[in-house]
């Protein structure tokens, strides 16, 4: 009688990486979060200003000698020179840990994802500029670029400069259909050359929580009734619709659930060719939770859901539809202006710091 040995996983999401193809990527850069997320299976990371912010708060004893001496190397720069120099540094020391992933994965997983400044999200080609210039900072870089008018032509023109991109401040099938197709002409451009595609690896976020905090905001403006309970599947059914079609159409790009809310986010999408990038504090409640890790990627969300969400609000049938938004309507849409004003008050936020270091009384002054 042959026996069947149980295999050991160390949690919940370990298991989902060992036993699915879908795949977890750290929403952090602060090494001991990264750390934590590669020991339970995670592949890949992301920095920007407002995770830099918080990677400074945690390990201000390692950044704050840096900040100084920074200062002191360059002496005629700006606060802001000094914190995307930050940005540069803390991203690079991430990617380090993802190097052997990186080759083990041929290009598709081990990439620290960073993000290009949000103030420039109005300009197609400062955010190229930027993206190649990051891209440059380790072989396993890549490149986040908004989901704006201007951030569609940045994306196709990075992608075909052999920049991986991961488009980011998107909430919508529209959004995602845009940058898919964009993704397509920069690598058939490419192929058209004779360019290597092989190692690249793009994926477009879905900001699934802040499309469900949107619609409780419109809610709350329009004294809309609806069940509380029915918001929390905006995002997902957004992400499986457009999931979906990504399959039928063969783009080569994935998709990445970002900006959690609720365990869905995270369970709903096991399964799919997809990447989870939950924070640190989300990872740690998932392993400590008894959701089953089974595939639901292809369960589909309740119609009567949909319906009501569809009937009750205007924002929700423009983000589950294809062309429910046009290219020129993506930088007025609620989240993505909600989302750029943070992105860009984390910017100033970050220089706030390097300000207190560059003004602070001299020693014994």
């Amino acid at each position: 009688m042959t026996k069947t040995v149980a295999t050991a996983y160390k949690s919940p999401l370990h298991k989902m990486t060992q036993t699915t193809e879908t795949c977890l990527w750290n929403d952090s850069a602060a090494a001991e979060e990264l750390t934590y997320a590669i020991e339970h299976g995670g592949v890949g990371a992301t920095c920007n200003p407002v995770i830099v912010l918080g990677v400074l708060k945690k390990e201000m004893s390692t950044w704050g000698p840096r900040i100084q001496g920074l200062l002191e190397e360059l002496p005629a720069a700006t606060e802001d020179e000094i914190a995307w120099q930050l940005v540069r540094e803390i991203s690079v020391r991430s990617a380090a840990l993802l190097e052997g992933i990186f080759d083990q994965q041929k290009g598709k997983n081990g990439r620290l994802s960073i993000q290009t400044d949000p103030r420039l999200y109005r300009n197609s080609q400062a955010i190229v500029v930027q993206a190649l210039e990051f891209s440059r900072l380790a072989r396993n870089m890549i490149v986040k670029i908004p989901v704006t008018r201007a951030g569609i032509q940045a994306i196709e023109e990075a992608t075909y400069s052999g920049v991986s991109i991961n488009a980011t401040v998107c909430f919508t099938l529209p959004q995602c259909v845009a940058v898919a197709e964009a993704v397509e002409r920069g690598l058939e451009r490419r192929e058209k050359e004779g360019k290597e595609i092989a190692s690249m690896g793009p994926v477009c976020t879905i900001m699934v929580g802040r499309l469900d905090d949107w619609l409780k905001l419109v809610m709350e403006q329009e004294k809309i009734t609806i069940d509380p309970g029915y918001l929390e599947w905006a995002g997902v059914a957004v992400f499986k619709k457009t999931y979906r079609l990504f399959r039928e159409r063969g783009y080569r790009l994935r998709l990445l659930s970002a900006a959690f809310r609720n365990h869905m986010h995270w369970s709903e999408f096991i399964g799919g060719d997809v990447v989870i990038s939950p924070p640190y504090a989300w990872q740690v409640r998932f392993n400590a939770s008894d959701v089953e890790v089974r595939p639901r990627i292809d369960e589909a969300v309740a119609p009567r859901i949909v319906e009501e969400l569809s009937q009750k609000f205007a924002d929700f049938r423009r983000a589950s539809a294809e062309g429910g938004l046009a290219i020129e309507e993506f930088d007025s849409f609620g989240p993505t202006r909600q989302t750029l004003r943070q992105f860009i008050a984390a910017c100033s936020d970050l220089d706030a710091v390097v300000r207190d270091f560059m003004l602070r009384r001299p020693e014994g002054g």
